[in-house]
């Protein structure tokens, strides 16, 4: 091969997005030489160049037809094909931040001595008592049903005798197994039939829970959140996950993909290291309610709906404390919220009366943890362990029970002040990568 210097005049370019065509003339002759110019060498913007000796086609891609193109593509068109959206680089980061997330928390559990447990997916009973739950059938009580003669319906058994349900909550069961080992923590999916069409809502989710014996201190409970979520952060910010979290957020900014994520790279480590810095503020629900009719007082702040003690936090209220309290970096723990306002389950406030079912301002030793931006990220409390308390909390609260009755022995046969917490799992993968919708997350979103 022949090389030699040449000079002309170029009468002609033509720009293809890897290349580039030149027509070059010297004046000599009407035709002009045609030259190819390639893009400088950019092996020095990246760590490895891989030169390609041999390409493999192992399986067709019908490019014209698939749904992913390159170019910007909105999260609402890919939840509509959520079997594809992994193979989107963003998306395929989502679900490395997801196993190191759990990679961390197992590593944490572990240095505090709690024991990782499994609890049941299908349930008989409802610890949140809301009544927002969905109920377990087989196709066989159908098939029954259909080969009965009219009137035979009695006859028409449950699978399991009586009804079952998706797990609310795996609270229940762990209380049990922490009476055994102390504390224990679990991380499974948990189910709502809840119709709320929010960016923080899924009819499935996964749930992070935990149990601790040994304390009537709701401090206890709290610091443990709070140390959890610390190490999570600051794994998270020495990482090459988190590095390319930060990465990945500068591109879509540079190139305007997200026009409605205001969420810079910078805003994003600021979250991460206020997560990080741990001594997160803690004030009681009565005076997060002070500091919101303040600020309508005051005219610093307005909300759709006016803060009250008797009706409860909105999730504009929630917003606003973190905001303004947490300073927007800072994850808020309330607590002490209104006995009303919380399950049977809940031990009262040691400064509150003797019992839950006391009067309208007694309070039970509960906190929220707010975060900006998604609100309620974690909630517990202290768990009510005397038994005779146990059972007037359930009455106040009209729940039957019959179904519990298992759960009123783990008192009546022995047990010790303890606590515990569940956390948000899919919401905390939000808050973390900051993401807008919890549906964005999940691989396979299940909602209404």
């Amino acid at each position: 091969m022949n090389s030699r210097r040449s000079a002309g005049i170029v009468e002609l370019v033509s720009s293809r997005r890897y290349v580039a065509f030149v027509a070059v003339g010297d004046g000599t002759t009407l035709e002009s030489v045609q030259a190819v110019l390639k893009p400088e060498d950019a092996a020095h913007k990246q760590s490895h160049e891989l030169q390609v000796t041999q390409v493999a086609i192992l399986g067709a891609n019908d490019a014209e037809h698939n749904p992913l193109q390159p170019k910007y593509q909105t999260p609402e068109y890919l939840r509509t094909i959520p079997h594809l959206r992994p193979r989107i680089p963003a998306n395929a980061l989502l679900l490395r931040l997801r196993s190191q997330v759990i990679a961390s928390l197992t590593h944490f559990f572990n240095q505090q001595g709690f024991v990782q447990t499994h609890t049941p997916i299908i349930t008989s009973s409802d610890c949140e008592g809301a009544g927002e739950v969905f109920t377990v059938s087989s196709n066989a009580a159908k098939d029954s049903e259909q080969r009965l003669k009219p009137g035979d319906q009695a006859q028409v058994e449950h699978f399991f005798r009586t009804n079952k349900y998706l797990t609310v909550s795996a609270q229940l069961h762990l209380e049990a197994l922490a009476q055994a080992v102390d504390k224990v923590w679990t991380l499974s999916p948990t189910f709502r039939a809840e119709r709320s069409d929010t960016p923080r809502h899924l009819s499935e989710f996964y749930m992070l829970e935990a149990e601790l014996c040994f304390t009537n201190d709701l401090s206890d409970v709290m610091t443990v959140v709070e140390n959890m979520l610390v190490a999570v952060a600051s794994d998270l910010l020495s990482s090459h996950t988190g590095a390319e979290l930060l990465k990945a957020r500068e591109s879509s900014q540079a190139e305007h993909e997200s026009p409605t994520d205001s969420l810079t790279a910078a805003d994003l480590k600021a979250r991460w290291t206020g997560l990080a810095s741990g001594a997160w503020p803690r004030i009681t629900y009565a005076h997060a309610i002070h500091l919101l009719q303040t600020a309508v007082t005051t005219s610093s702040a307005t909300f759709a709906f006016e803060p009250s003690y008797e009706v409860g936090l909105q999730a504009e209220h929630e917003r606003w404390l973190a905001a303004t309290v947490g300073e927007g970096q800072r994850p808020v723990f309330v607590t002490d919220y209104p006995a009303a306002q919380k399950p049977f389950y809940m031990a009262p406030s040691p400064t509150s009366s003797e019992s839950s079912g006391g009067d309208e301002h007694s309070t039970v030793a509960c906190f929220d943890l707010l975060v900006s931006e998604l609100c309620e990220l974690a909630g517990g409390s202290l768990r009510e362990h005397r038994v005779q308390e146990l059972q007037v909390a359930m009455q106040g609260k009209g729940v039957e029970g019959g179904g519990l009755e298992w759960y009123q022995d783990l008192r009546r046969y022995g047990s010790v002040p303890h606590g515990g917490f569940g956390l948000g799992f899919d919401r905390l993968i939000c808050y973390l990568s900051g993401v807008g919708n919890v549906r964005d997350v999940v691989a396979f979103p299940r909602d209404v």
